[in-house]
C-alpha cells in the first residue's frame, strides 16, 4: 500500500512530471489523462530498469570472460601465475576490480598447500578441498609442478607409468598413490623397489594407509538384507532346470588362472556359465552389457542358485572384490577363490567354501553335492543371514571405524578420503615445522601392495585348451618376472633423481 500510495504521489497532477503533460481543457476526459500519465511514466521506469540490468549482466559476463581467459592463457613462472597481459576488449573501468579478483583468488591459492594429481584421476583443474579443520588445493594442472606451495604428488596406480614422472623430486615433495585394482594393471608398483617410492598409500591391503580393503561393500545392512533372498525350497524346485553352481565371467584367463580351475570343476558337476568366458548358458538381451552386473535383473536371476563360483582375477591378501561381497548380499553361497586371507573378513566362520581347502576340483564338486542333496548341511551356510547375525568383529570394526562410503551421498567416497588423507599429514608435518621441530617421515612398505608370482594350475591340461586363450594364460609368469626388472630400473632412474629418457629405463631393463 505505501508503495502504491508514493506511485499515486509521483504521478499527480502537482508534481513535475504531471507540468510537463499537455493540458486538456475537456472535463470529462480528465481521468483518462491520467491513466495515460500514469502509463506513460510506468513504460519508462520499465525501460529504465531492464536497461540497468542489462548493464549489470554485460559488467558480469566481463569479469568473468575476463578471469577465465586470465587463468587459461597465463603461464607459471617459478610457481605464480603471470598476470602482464590484460585483455583489450575489456573496459577500462572493468580492468582494475578483475585484476583485484583474479589477484585475490591467487593469494587464497597461495595460502594453502597444493595437492598436485600427477595422474588425472579427478579431473578438477583447480578445488580449494576442505578436509576436516584443514584445506589444500587440489588440481591436475601440471603447470603448479615448481609452485612453492606444491607439498604432494597424487598418482593413480593404473595410470602410472615411467614417461612422465616429476623429476627432479624435491626434499618437500611427497609421493601419494592410491592403487585399487588388480595387480595385472601395472606389475611393477607390486614389487619392493618402486611401491617404496611412495609416502603414503591407498590399496586393497589392510596395511596401507588407508586401506580399501571393503571397498565393494556399502555396509552391514546389505549383508543383513533379505530382499534378493530366495527360500531354500524355491531353490531346490528351481534345481531341475538350474544346476547347482553359476559362473558369470567376461575378463578369461586372468592371472589367477580361475578359468583352468572351473573348466576342470566342469568334468565333475554341472555348472551354468554365463559371460564370455566357458559360456554354455545366455542371459536375456537387456542383461549382456557387463554393465548390468548390477541390475535388479541380474540380481534376481544369480539369487536362484545355490552357490556361486567366485573366483578372482589374481590371488592377493586383501585383494577382495565384488565377486565375493555380491553372493552373500543376494543369499547365494560363495565358493571362494582368491585371497589367501579371506578368511579374516567373512561374515561367519561358515559363510562361504574356500576353495583353498581342497586339493582337487573333483574333491570340491564332491562336497558341493553334499551340501545341495542335505538341506540342514546347506541352510548352515546362511543362517548368518537369516538370523541377521554377523560375527567378526573385524569386518564389523573396519565398516565402522572407515572414513568414506560406498554408494552413499552422505559420506565422502574413497577418492576423497585418500586426498583429505594426503591433506592433513601435509599440514601436521606443517604445524610441526612451525614449531620447529622437524616433519616426520611417512614411507610406503613393502605390505602395502604385495602379491606373490602368478601360477597356473597343475590340473590343466595345455592340449585342451585354445590356441588364443593358451598364449594369454601363459602370458603373465613372464610378464611378473619382467616387472621386477622394470621395477629395479625405475628406482635406480628415480634415485638418480635426474629426467629420463624411456630409451633409458628399457635399456636397463634389458641390460645383460
Amino acid at each position: 500500500m505505501l508503495r502504491r500510495e508514493l506511485f499515486d504521489v509521483f504521478l499527480s497532477e502537482e508534481s513535475p512530471a504531471a507540468l510537463m503533460m499537455p493540458s486538456v481543457s475537456h472535463p470529462g476526459q480528465g481521468s483518462m489523462v491520467r491513466i495515460q500519465r500514469r502509463k506513460v511514466l510506468a513504460s519508462c521506469l520499465c525501460m529504465t530498469a531492464t536497461v540497468f540490468l542489462l548493464v549489470t549482466l554485460q559488467v558480469v559476463v566481463e569479469l568473468g570472460k575476463f578471469e577465465r581467459k586470465t587463468f587459461k592463457n597465463s603461464n607459471l613462472q617459478d610457481g605464480h601465475k603471470k598476470l602482464e597481459e590484460e585483455p583489450e576488449h575489456l573496459n577500462p573501468f572493468l580492468q582494475k576490480d578483475a585484476l583485484s579478483l583474479i589477484r585475490k583468488r591467487q593469494l587464497e591459492i597461495d595460502s594453502y598447500p597444493i595437492m598436485l594429481w600427477w595422474s588425472p584421476l579427478t579431473g578438477e583443474t583447480g578445488r580449494l578441498g576442505q578436509c576436516g579443520a584443514d584445506a589444500c588445493f587440489f588440481t591436475i594442472n601440471r603447470t603448479y609442478w615448481h609452485h612453492p606451495m606444491t607439498k604432494a604428488f597424487l598418482f593413480y596406480g593404473t595410470d602410472f607409468n615411467i614417461e612422465s614422472l616429476p623429476l627432479p623430486r624435491k626434499a618437500h615433495h611427497e609421493w601419494a598413490l592410491f592403487h585399487e585394482e588388480s595387480p595385472k594393471n601395472n606389475y611393477k608398483l607390486f614389487h619392493k623397489p618402486v611401491i617404496t617410492l611412495f609416502n603414503y598409500t591407498a590399496t586393497f591391503s589392510r596395511h596401507s594407509h588407508l586401506p580399501l580393503t571393503t571397498q565393494y561393500l556399502e555396509g552391514v545392512e546389505v549383508l543383513k538384507s533379505l530382499r534378493y533372498l530366495v527360500p531354500l525350497q524355491s531353490k531346490n524346485n528351481l534345481r531341475k532346470r538350474l544346476a547347482p553352481l553359476v559362473y558369470v565371467q567376461s575378463d578369461c584367463d586372468p592371472p589367477s588362472d580361475r578359468d583352468s580351475y572351473v573348466r576342470e570343476l566342469m568334468t565333475y558337476i554341472e555348472v551354468d556359465s554365463y559371460g564370455e568366458c566357458l559360456r554354455n548358458k545366455d542371459l536375456p538381451q537387456q542383461l549382456k552389457n557387463p554393465a548390468s552386473m548390477d541390475a535388479d535383473g541380474f540380481y534376481r536371476i544369480i539369487a536362484q542358485y545355490k552357490f556361486i563360483l567366485a573366483f578372482e582375477n589374481a590371488v592377493c591378501d586383501d585383494y577382495i572384490t565384488e565377486k565375493f561381497w555380491r553372493p552373500l548380499k543376494l543369499g547365494v553361497v560363495p565358493v571362494y577363490y582368491g585371497s589367501p586371507s579371506i578368511a579374516d573378513w567373512l561374515p561367519s566362520n561358515r559363510s562361504a567354501i574356500l576353495v583353498s581347502e581342497f586339493s582337487h576340483p573333483r574333491e570340491l564338486a564332491s562336497y558341493i553335492r553334499q551340501l545341495d542333496y542335505d538341506d540342514r548341511l546347506y541352510e548352515a551356510y546362511v543362517e548368518w543371514k537369516l538370523k541377521g547375525e554377523i560375527s567378526n568383529q573385524r569386518l564389523l570394526a573396519t565398516l565402522r571405524e572407515r572414513k568414506w562410503g560406498v554408494q552413499d551421498i552422505n559420506q565422502d567416497n574413497y577418492i576423497d578420503a585418500f586426498e583429505c588423507m594426503v591433506c592433513s599429514k601435509v599440514w601436521d608435518n606443517i604445524r610441526l615445522q612451525e614449531k620447529g621441530l622437524p616433519p616426520k617421515k611417512w614411507k610406503a612398505e613393502v605390505t602395502h601392495l604385495s602379491c606373490p608370482e602368478p601360477t597356473t594350475f597343475a590340473f590343466s591340461s595345455p592340449v585342451t585348451l585354445a590356441p588364443r586363450r593358451n598364449s594369454l594364460r601363459e602370458m603373465w609368469m613372464p610378464s611378473f618376472q619382467q616387472s621386477k626388472k622394470e621395477a629395479q630400473a625405475l628406482r635406480w632412474l628415480v634415485d638418480r633423481n635426474q629426467n629420463f629418457s624411456t630409451q633409458e629405463f628399457w635399456a636397463l631393463v634389458f641390460k645383460e
